[in-house]
Formats: structure tokens, C-alpha cells, sequence
């Protein structure tokens, strides 16, 4: 109820029979329940006014369209008229994570995973489930003594 807990409720009421008194405290009730029933109703014929200004194009017009969280969700994320759910799908994650964690190590990409890679001289390392995809959690293989380890400028 509103966001007001029942201790909270219980203050309002003693602090509205102290401010008002308990002889007048039904009168002030039944004046606030009778202001916001002429509000609501108002609210209503204002809406149904512009409801009908709108003409039959706009007879599913919702006021709460208006709000542009509810108007995106509507419009553009449950309807597919602009093909965003195919987009989705063929959005593959685990290619894109392997593409880019080839670039940051230095190595290039697998051809058969279809990107513009070179020759492939790296094959790329089996996962558990062998697919060939780069395991990113298997730990690298230490550097050869005479190799230097990999440089990270913005690690310095």
C-alpha cells in the first residue's frame, strides 16, 4: 500500500486524530476520498476525450505507450518486424570470445571458424567437450627459455 509499512500507518493515523481531532477527523476522511475520486474521474474523461480526438486509428493507444522503457519493449524488443530476433540468434558468442582472445594472445585465428585470419599456423586447442574452440580457462603453456615473456603496455 503505497510503500508504507503497518508502524507507518499507525504514526499517520495517531499524528491525523492529534492534527485534526477525532470530531473532525470522518469529515476530513470523507473530503480527501471525494477529492481523489473527482481527480480519477477527471483522469478518465481527459484520457477517453483523447481517445476519441485520436480517431478509430488509435483505439489500442495505451497512455502507458508513453513511457519510452514500455514504448522500446513494445515496439522494437517483442515485435520482429525489423528482424532484431534473427540478428540475435546469429550472434555467436563463443566465436566472437575465441576471435578475440586469439588477437590479445597474438595468434591467429582459425580459418574454419570464419574469419579473416591468415593460414591458421596455430591450431587452436580442443575444449572438454572437443569442439575447436579455445578452451579461454585452460592454463597457457609456459614460454621456452628462450622466449620473452609476452610484453603488456598498458599492464606497465
Amino acid at each position: 500500500m503505497l510503500d508504507i509499512g503497518p508502524l507507518e500507518l499507525v504514526a499517520l493515523v495517531v499524528l491525523a486524530v492529534l492534527v485534526f481531532g477525532p470530531e473532525k477527523l470522518p469529515k476530513v476522511i470523507r473530503d480527501v476520498t471525494q477529492f481523489i475520486r473527482k481527480i480519477r474521474e477527471f483522469s478518465d474523461s481527459a484520457k477517453e476525450d483523447i481517445r476519441t480526438e485520436l480517431g478509430p486509428e488509435f483505439k489500442d493507444f495505451e497512455f502507458e505507450d508513453l513511457n519510452p522503457k514500455t514504448f522500446v519493449r513494445k515496439h522494437v524488443l517483442d515485435s520482429d518486424e525489423l528482424g532484431l530476433k534473427e540478428i540475435r540468434n546469429g550472434f555467436d558468442l563463443r566465436k566472437e570470445m575465441a576471435e578475440v582472445a586469439d588477437a590479445v594472445h597474438g595468434r591467429e585465428s582459425d580459418p574454419a571458424q570464419g574469419s579473416s585470419g591468415g593460414s591458421g599456423t596455430t591450431p587452436p586447442s580442443l575444449s572438454k567437450d572437443g569442439s575447436s574452440t579455445p578452451d579461454l580457462l585452460r592454463k597457457r603453456e609456459e614460454p621456452r627459455r628462450e622466449e620473452r615473456p609476452p610484453f603488456d603496455s598498458d599492464a606497465t
